[in-house]
């Protein structure tokens, strides 16, 4: 079972994705660790394979909270065919982090260290941050052939104002903006006013971004390498040109680079 979305603390009620979901009907109940630790009982179908679960704890949320984190692990996808390490806990999480929300790791994030950071400082690059907690939607795949008709999830993002003053005095000044992720791309470009600036933001955002677009914001982005097809690569082909990204991306392959969550990155400028 991933948990996806906290629906209401006090209920206790969570959208969440069950494997496989055949077996798993309204009314059940699930029992979680050896001694049965934690129980929740399925209310509702959200999708094919989603599902609402309330649990049923008697004890403080913090307690709640200890509970699941000690029951459960770090959700690595699929695709990283091996069992979740006791590392996964750190390094599968930016230096950024700070707010729960994401339902994935926005991977271009995962290439900065502190200690990069802190040479990029001493160089005078300033930084702003953001937040936007990934959804599924962000890896549903495109079945249309008109892309105006795909629906992209909606996903929540913050941007506080000395984030957004922090982008808008260097574009006054003439400097330029480098976006870490298609993740940040998203969120920036969903805010942006009509004179070209960064607005602060908190709310829900459904932006799908692909060719052609016009970018307000950003000079310059890091992007890991996306699956095919993928919204993720839409963006990063909107943003480098279809050229020239499918031109990186034949030399990845050939390369043999690493794809997807933790694999290589490309700064396009």
């Amino acid at each position: 079972m991933f948990l996806l979305r906290e629906l209401n603390r006090e209920s206790l009620l969570w959208d969440v994705l069950v494997d496989p979901a055949r077996k798993i009907r309204i009314g059940n109940k699930l029992y979680f660790g050896e001694n049965d630790d934690l129980v929740a009982e399925v209310i509702d179908n959200t999708t094919s394979r989603g599902r609402t679960l309330r649990f049923l704890f008697d004890g403080p949320y913090e307690d709640f909270k200890k509970t699941i984190s000690r029951l459960g692990q770090t959700p690595i996808p699929k695709y990283i065919d091996r069992a979740v390490e006791p590392l996964d806990d750190e390094r599968f999480q930016t230096i950024f982090a700070k707010n729960e929300g994401a339902v994935a790791v926005p991977t271009a994030g995962l290439h900065f260290s502190r200690q990069l950071m802190q040479r990029l400082e001493l160089k005078g690059i300033k930084f702003a941050e953001i937040t936007l907690h990934i959804g599924l939607g962000t890896f549903r795949p495109v079945e249309v052939e008109d892309l105006t008709k795909h629906k992209m999830d909606s996903e929540q993002m913050f941007i506080e104002e000395k984030a957004a003053n922090t982008v808008n005095d260097t574009k006054d000044a003439k400097g330029k903006i480098c976006v870490v992720g298609t993740t940040a791309m998203r969120a920036v470009e969903t805010s942006v006013s009509t004179d070209g600036h960064l607005k602060p933001f908190d709310g829900w955002t459904n932006k799908f971004i692909f060719p052609p677009y016009e970018f307000e914001i950003a000079d310059a982005m890091i992007s890991n390498l996306h699956a095919p097809e993928s919204t993720l690569m839409m963006q990063v082909a909107a943003f480098g040109g279809y050229d020239n990204v499918i031109k990186a991306y034949k030399e990845a392959i050939k390369e043999k680079y690493r794809f997807l969550a933790y694999g290589d990155a490309m700064l396009i400028i």
